[in-house]
């Protein structure tokens, strides 16, 4: 699935990367695409499996990329966007990985379950004596590294091999010197150790226990983007040339054929109505909670439904290029750019393999040759504390009642080794950002990515444009000067306009939609332009005009004080008006107004509570910006009226030296303001995200989704931050404890099965502290 890179001029290509486990992971798949020649940026996610890459053309072949990701044991190819779902088996490829690591966990548990019971007939609880029996516990640990365990041994001993270690290969350490330690106890039991061969079994089935309900976590933090892929339905009902009706793929339709859409029906694609008037909820895609009104013109978008009657719809945009399409690919690849302090973690897990691999080693030589020397009473006294207490049998877990400082040495060397963590690092951010996306994207709010998300959260100034962004952006009718009959006059004005495409017309029409006037049959109309329009309709004698006030004297319309008076206040307030005569009688005077939105006052106010500074900068008249400032509480100095393009972008500039600021437009006439703000926000630009040059995109009207959006993007780095520390926390705590820093004052000391669990902890604690995100 590939992309144009608007901003940079580069290609963007999201893959899907097989075989990562850990944040040492994501480095390297990273660094090693970052050594590729055509690869000029790389973006890694541990929590969708996927790698952003900007490439320098569209015509680079991906075989060396692939190539090279495979060699460090990472199979990658290009990722079909879940737009595309109904040609894709993703689901059923899902669920054949989903019953393959269940069968490994059963397995492992299985195995788990039968090394718990080996104990109890070892203590005479179970009366089964082969049970208890060192060779029956070593067939055990045998089964499970062969079964269960062989993934993780082999993709550990490859990343090793590889010099990029992971945290297969620091589990794969674990269990198999466990596993050779016994083994040598067993077949040469002069050396003194102690066998633990329940070791291996406990460190898999905790190991894969915790990676299994990661994996389900992981698929909940996806959620939103399915359901939103789900919006589309598989079958449409296809107009054939000798007009029957035939259901067919979705995927088979073509651009300019006509679909019926049934009460209750999903639109399929991208549209413009032809016959029919209904009711279309468009809240999956905006969040806009009221639907609209579609009637022979509307467009509707993929993804929205068909609340009320049967609407026949021509088909205009198919696939990739319809609104749904569009949705799912930006935040796809949204979720596939991670936020820079994803990046600190990155480079710390890594190295952190390396780190741990050389802490074990220091472990084992420190207590195998110095340790045990300073503090001798610890081989007596290393069963306590977090070990289970087992007789002085043969059959111990690995450390507990240690006779020698080499078998004390092993238990310490292998925890440390199994209780490192760096699959928290990497899980820490992408799992937030993954889960934000999805919400956000369901609220009609999008996100570029995570480095986006982080950047909002900071953000100082925010700088609105009027027109468009503040104001319902078209023509409205507003006040009306005295006259006989506000309905006549609305009505005849309308019916002369009816076949006008000027701006002021369609404000009549709506008017008198709004207001269920009948338009009247014109029988000639003529356009004069500059001035306004004249036409003669049926049954009306006299000729009616629309237009400007100075025209309609010219023509010798009679003229009353009183409408100079309400002329004359309109101008001062800003605002247009035009006139209606009928013959040479004026009928009225009506004010054009561009409304503002009825949320403005709302979101404005919610973000002043956020301790935001606003400001507005906007082209038109200096009267029609300071009455819309006034209303709206901004003072003198942070209004900028009349104002070009050129000078839209200085007064920005100046801005950005005084802290972070995002621009804020109706994404089309604004587009050079919102590229140079730090964020760009786009409102009400659902149909054209694809070419958007914003940073976020708040579909539909709603100004509110703005400090809501704003307010989740804080929400998002809090969560970032709390992982963060949790991660880098259970990590600094952890491994001086399994390293035996607290053994010689407090006896206690962790066994690698605790290691284990604790390790699964700390991952399922990140993901789950995520997805509470969902709810907030």
């Amino acid at each position: 699935m590939g992309r144009a890179n608007l901003r940079s001029g580069t290609h963007s290509v999201l893959l899907t990367v097989d075989g990562m486990k850990c944040g040492g992971c994501v480095r390297t798949v990273e660094r090693t695409l970052l050594e590729q020649p055509s690869v000029t940026n790389a973006s890694v996610n541990l929590v969708a499996r996927t790698a952003l890459i900007d490439l320098k053309s569209s015509s680079e072949n991906l075989e060396p990329i692939l190539k090279a990701l495979e060699t460090r044991g990472f199979f990658a190819q290009p990722k079909k966007s879940l737009s595309e779902k109904l040609e894709t088996p993703t689901e059923i490829e899902f669920l054949k990985d989903w019953w393959r690591q269940w069968r490994q966990l059963m397995t492992a548990l299985i195995l788990l379950i039968l090394s718990v019971v080996g104990h109890l007939a070892e203590g005479g609880q179970v009366q089964i004596n082969i049970l208890g029996s060192l060779e029956f516990h070593a067939v055990l640990a045998t089964v499970a590294l062969l079964g269960p365990g062989q993934s993780i041994l082999k993709s550990g001993a490859q990343s090793a091999l590889s010099l990029v270690p992971n945290m297969d290969t620091l589990v794969g350490l674990g269990v198999s010197s466990a596993y050779l330690a016994s083994l040598i106890a067993l077949i040469w039991p002069k050396v003194g150790w102690p066998c633990f061969f329940n070791e291996p079994v406990m460190l898999l089935g905790f190991v894969l226990l915790g990676r299994f309900l990661e994996e389900r976590a992981r698929f909940r933090t996806g959620k939103a983007l399915k359901d939103l892929a789900e919006l589309q339905p598989n079958l449409a009902r296809l107009f054939l040339a000798e007009g029957d009706i035939r259901e067919v793929r979705v995927g088979a339709l073509q651009p300019g054929e006509k679909i019926q859409l049934l009460a209750g029906d999903r639109i399929p694609v991208d549209g413009k109505v032809l016959t029919g008037y209904s009711a279309v909820d468009i809240s999956s895609l905006t969040g806009e909670p009221l639907p609209i009104e579609a009637r022979p013109g509307t467009e509707l978008s993929s993804g929205s439904l068909n609340l009320e009657s049967t609407l026949v719809m021509e088909v205009t945009r198919i696939g990739a290029d319809t609104a749904l399409a569009r949705i799912i690919n930006l935040v796809e690849q949204a979720q596939s750019r991670k936020a820079p302090i994803q990046g600190i973690a990155d480079i710390i897990a890594g190295k952190f393999c390396y780190g741990v691999v050389a802490l074990s080693l220091t472990t084992f030589i420190f207590w195998w040759q110095i340790g045990t020397r300073i503090w001798p009473h610890v081989l007596n006294a290393s069963g306590q504390g977090l070990i289970h207490s087992h007789h002085a049998g043969l059959h111990t877990p690995i450390g507990s009642n240690a006779e020698t400082p080499l078998g004390l040495a092993l238990q310490l060397s292998i925890a440390v080794l199994v209780i490192a963590c760096p699959c928290a690092l990497g899980l820490a951010t992408p799992t937030v950002i993954t889960v934000a996306s999805g919400k956000a994207a369901r609220r009609g709010w999008l996100f570029r990515g995570g480095d986006v998300i982080e950047q909002a959260a900071s953000i100082q100034q925010i700088i609105f444009d009027k027109t468009g962004t503040l104001t319902i952006g078209r023509p409205m009718i507003g006040s009306i000067s005295k006259t006989d009959s506000r309905e006549r006059m609305i009505q005849l004005a309308a019916s002369v306009e009816n076949n006008s495409r000027h701006p002021i017309a369609h404000a009549l029409l709506h008017e008198a939609e709004n207001l269920n006037l009948k338009i009247i049959e014109s029988i000639s109309t003529k356009t004069l332009p500059g001035k306004g329009v004249e036409g003669k309709l049926k049954g009306i004698e006299k000729s009616i005009r629309v237009g400007k006030p100075e025209w309609l004297k010219d023509n010798a319309v009679e003229w009353e004080s009183n409408s100079q008076e309400f002329i004359n206040n309109a101008s001062i307030e800003g605002l247009s008006v035009i006139g209606v005569s009928e013959g040479d009688r004026l009928l009225g005077i009506i004010s054009i107004e561009d409304r503002l939105k009825e949320d403005a006052l709302m979101a404005i106010n919610k973000l002043r509570r956020q301790g935001l500074n606003l400001s507005i900068l906007s082209g038109d008249r200096y009267e029609s910006v300071q009455k819309l400032g006034t209303y709206l509480g901004f003072k003198e100095h942070e209004l900028g009226s009349q104002l070009m393009p050129k000078q839209k972008l200085e007064k920005l500039q100046q801005m950005k030296e005084l802290g972070i600021v995002a621009m804020v437009g109706d994404g089309i006439n604004d587009a050079p303001a919102l590229a140079a703000a730090d964020i760009g926000i786009a409102v009400g630009t659902g149909t054209q995200i694809a070419q958007d040059t914003a940073d976020i995109v708040l579909l539909g009207e709603r100004l509110e989704g703005l400090p809501e959006a704003l307010q989740l993007a804080k929400i998002t780095m809090k969560k970032i931050k709390q992982n963060l520390t949790w991660a880098f926390g259970y990590n600094l705590i952890a491994l001086p404890i399994a390293a035996g820093v607290l053994l010689p004052t407090f006896n206690v000391l962790l066994s690698p099965p605790i290691a284990a669990l604790l390790m699964a902890v700390s991952s399922i604690t990140v993901v789950i502290n995520a997805l509470s995100l969902r709810a907030s």
